[in-house]
Order: C-alpha cells, then structure tokens, then sequence
C-alpha cells in the first residue's frame, strides 16, 4: 500500500431494504488531505462517511485506516472523531470541561489536560470561552469548540458530517476559512460531507461527487469545474449551459443545435454531442462583432458583486452569461446582445 494513503475503501455496498444507498464504492484518502464527498440529498456520501466511522456496518467490502482493516471494529477502536451538523456538546460542562472529555476517557493526566484545552482554544481562536457554558456561546463558536474536542485527542482522521449547515451564509463563510486554516495547521486527514457546490471548491483538496451511490468523479476541486468528467457533474457543480451541438466533421468546427452559432470544438465527438458552457466563457457585447452571435436578453439574476444573464439564441436556446456587478441599461430584459464563445469547453457524448 502506498504509504501516503490514510483511508483505503475497497468494494463498500450497502443496502436499505431494496435500495442500493452505496454500490461498490473504491476510494482510497491521501493522508494530510482535505476529501470531500460532495452530493444530493440520498447520493449515498453520508452513509459512506459513517460507515468509515464505524457508526454503520456495511453488507460488503473492506475499510482500511493506515493499512489496518477496522471494518468490524467499533468507533472507539479506529482512532477516528467526528463532527457533525448539531453541535453536541454537553450542556452540563464548561467549553475546558467539552474539550477534555475525550482525553479523560484516554486516561490523561489532569494537568496535560489542561494544557492541551489551552491549546485547542487557542487554535480555534477562542481562549477567552473556556470557563462559558455552551448555552453562553453563539453557533459559530459552539461549531469551533465541537471541532476542539475532537481534534483534541489527535484522531487520525477527522470526519466533518455538514458542520456548516446551521450556520448562516455569513457565518458559514467565515468558518470555512477557519477550517481550511485548521486543516493545514493540524495535518490531520478530513473527510468532508456536504451538499453545497461552493463550500466543496473553497475548502477541498479533492472532491469525489457520488450519485445514487456511485462515485461519479474523483478529482482536484479544479479539475471538478473546470473537466468534468460526465454531464451530471457539469450541471451539478455551479452554473452552466449544456448545448446540444453538431459536429460539422470538418476542423473541429460545430454548430449548435437549432442556431446558427458555429465555433470550434477540439475533439469533439462526432455526429451529435453536448457542449458544457461555463458562464465565465460566454461574452457578451452591446454591438456587432466578428465571430459574435445576436441574441436577446431573457433574465437577470443579480448577485451581489456579478451577475448571471439569460440570453436566447435563434430557436429559443438559452446561454448563461457571468457579468461584474449590476448589468448596463443596454443589457436589461428584452435588450438585443452578441454573444461570444471562448474557453476551454467540455464536450459529452449526447445521451
């Protein structure tokens, strides 16, 4: 086994009554990395998270931490923690007395205990806490001293089960920097679980997107947007067009389908295809343009420092485009636009 790999996962089935929830999943989680298994709500990612935890058996397949099979030995035994979306500290205890728990279940000594609370609130940036109660601390701050005690006992790996989805999107933005912060400072291996596209790219080293239990790519997070490897993973992760083109066999020229927009697609599939347009590849132009194709602005959706724009093409085909802050009066609802294709574009076999 490679002497980098923290978690080796080979061949894990599970089954809830007739449904398949995780089917022959392989992985293997680098030590040191920051993983995050990315997908909808039922894709199978947080029963796989558990079943490495040891919360959840599974019907096949085998779980390795640092060359070690635990497949059948209870969490206490893997040397792993988790964290989880309720923050779960004990109401009874003080933030010192939360972080502790674990290490006097360890058998520490008291004073070795004390220093290591110290230094787990001074990592989470919070030693001023340590004599509150957790009904005395904001979500922000019980997320960060959950984190603490399960850092604390120095687990090799750390599972983190949508710690963020209390949180209010400000918030949440803000622990997601700490957290990436955590990771580095620490080197402990985390595993990841979330449903939202943006904090997976933010924070993750790698990112595996799984549906209907299957792992459906496992890549660098910029690899992720910028290559997917299928058409699910291109619509699923941030915005996009999915065009249904033509191939004209000639110079890797295309055409899309029900227009008259031609542009050059390398290696394109023959016959038909679809074609993944990021909105940050779309151009967008107040004039005519060589290469530029007239279209008519459909819808703006304003988003704080850009927006996303709805044109149509010939045949009511729709392209997103990305623009900075609010459009211009020439570019409203109903305005008449060119528009211009350039980038590094995806192509799919058509389904």
């Amino acid at each position: 086994m490679d002497n980098s790999t923290k978690i080796t996962l080979r061949g894990i089935t599970k089954t809830f009554g007739s449904l398949k929830v995780n089917d022959n999943i392989d992985l293997d989680i680098k030590a040191g990395e920051f993983l995050t298994l990315l997908g909808s709500s039922g894709s199978g990612k947080t029963t796989l998270m558990r079943i490495v935890a040891g919360l959840e058996s599974c019907d096949s397949g085998t779980v390795c931490v640092d060359g070690r099979d635990v497949t059948h030995l209870p969490p206490r035994k893997r040397n792993v923690a988790m964290v989880f979306q309720q923050y779960s500290l004990f109401p009874h205890m003080t933030v010192n007395e939360n972080i502790c728990y674990g290490l006097k279940v360890k058998g520490w000594k008291a004073d070795k205990m004390k220093l290591r609370a110290a230094e787990m609130l001074e990592m989470i940036r919070l030693p001023e806490v340590a004599d509150r109660y957790p009904n005395q601390l904001s979500g922000g701050q019980q997320q960060r001293v959950a984190l603490a005690r399960a850092l604390a006992t120095s687990p090799d790996v750390l599972m983190l089960d949508e710690p963020l989805g209390a949180l209010d999107l400000k918030l949440r933005k803000q622990l997601q920097v700490e957290l990436k912060r955590i990771h580095k400072k620490t080197g402990t291996t985390f595993l990841f679980v979330t449903h939202d596209q943006d904090e997976a790219l933010s924070m993750s080293d790698r990112i595996a997107v799984l549906r209907n239990g299957r792992i459906e790519q496992l890549d660098r997070a910029d690899m992720i947007y910028e290559r997917p490897a299928t058409s699910f993973v291109a619509d699923f992760i941030g915005e996009i067009s999915l065009l249904n083109c033509v191939g004209e066999g000639q110079d890797d020229w295309a055409r899309i389908d029900q227009t008259g927009f031609r542009l050059r697609v390398p290696e394109a599939p023959g016959g038909k295809f679809r074609l993944a347009v990021r909105p940050e590849h779309v151009f967008l132009h107040n004039c005519e343009k060589p290469d530029a194709y007239s279209a008519c602005v459909r819808e703006v959706h304003f988003a704080g420092g850009s927006s996303i724009l709805e044109v149509a093409l010939d045949g009511g085909v729709i392209v997103k485009a990305r623009v900075l802050g609010m459009p211009s009066r020439s570019m409203q609802p109903g305005c008449r636009v060119w528009v211009e294709l350039k980038g590094n574009f995806v192509a799919f076999a058509a389904t």
